[in-house]
């Protein structure tokens, strides 16, 4: 083991773009966990997780209500979780923070700033403007663009090419259609579409109860997420209890 390996949990086809991104970052991913399938996926091998302790974790689950789960489960057994990984080709400004579990990819643009949290997906060619927050447990889907001092609640999904207009902030646990355009705020829990963008009915009430009754488990509340960050050029990374 070195001291750059990581291990992916999931293995589908998400694990092989964030395998690309940790390569391309200097480091190595050693081994898939996955429940539902043996042997290996496209050359690595899926391994319990018994024989993977102390190797630091990406969580490549697409669907934001698994992947918190995921890491809740990992964090009781003891894992810890990888800093961020970002593509050598996005754009990064020296002030931006991003949470440890995080993974950025080819194309991004996030400019100064802006904060990203834990765990978060900003995914192929999406644009997150000056000053924006984005919560753990984020997908920023491919090609949207987020104008600046957008705040975006823990477990949101952002479709892709939609565009959320300056200073509109959106709830937790949402999910924002493809190709929406948002110009008023949305509440939590909200499945919200279409040009202007509309609240169409209410979701993920499950989580979004239990995220209160248990206060988040770790994720709670709003964190100065310094202390998690990969910062970069520089390329600072600050060790925390999450990740190494």
């Amino acid at each position: 083991m070195k001291k750059k390996d990581v291990f992916l949990f999931g293995a589908g086809g998400h694990s092989l773009v964030v395998r690309d991104i940790v390569e391309a970052a200097g480091s190595r991913v050693v081994a898939l966990v996955d429940d539902a399938k043996v042997g290996e996926y496209f050359g690595l091998p899926i391994k319990p997780l018994s024989e993977l302790l102390g190797l630091p974790a990406i969580v490549t689950i697409g669907n934001a209500v698994a992947r918190y789960h995921v890491v809740e489960m990992l964090m009781s057994q003891g894992f810890v979780f990888s800093a961020a990984k970002v593509h050598p080709v996005a754009v990064i400004s020296p002030s931006v923070a991003i949470g440890h579990g995080s993974v950025v990819m080819a194309g991004v643009v996030i400019n100064a700033q802006a904060t990203v949290g834990q765990h978060c997906i900003v995914n192929t060619g999406a644009s997150i403007g000056h000053e924006c927050s984005i919560g753990d447990f984020v997908h920023i889907a491919p090609h949207s663009t987020l104008c600046g001092n957008v705040s975006v609640g823990d477990g949101s999904w952002i479709g892709a090419g939609a565009t959320v207009v300056q200073g509109v902030t959106i709830g937790k646990w949402c999910m924002i259609g493809a190709g929406a355009v948002v110009t008023k705020d949305i509440p939590d829990g909200s499945l919200a579409y279409g040009n202007n963008c509309k609240v169409m009915k209410k979701i993920n009430e499950e989580i979004l109860h239990n995220y209160a009754k248990n206060g988040g488990g770790e994720y709670s509340t709003p964190r100065n997420r310094s202390d998690s960050a990969l910062c970069l050029p520089a390329l600072r990374i600050n060790q925390n209890r999450y990740g190494k």
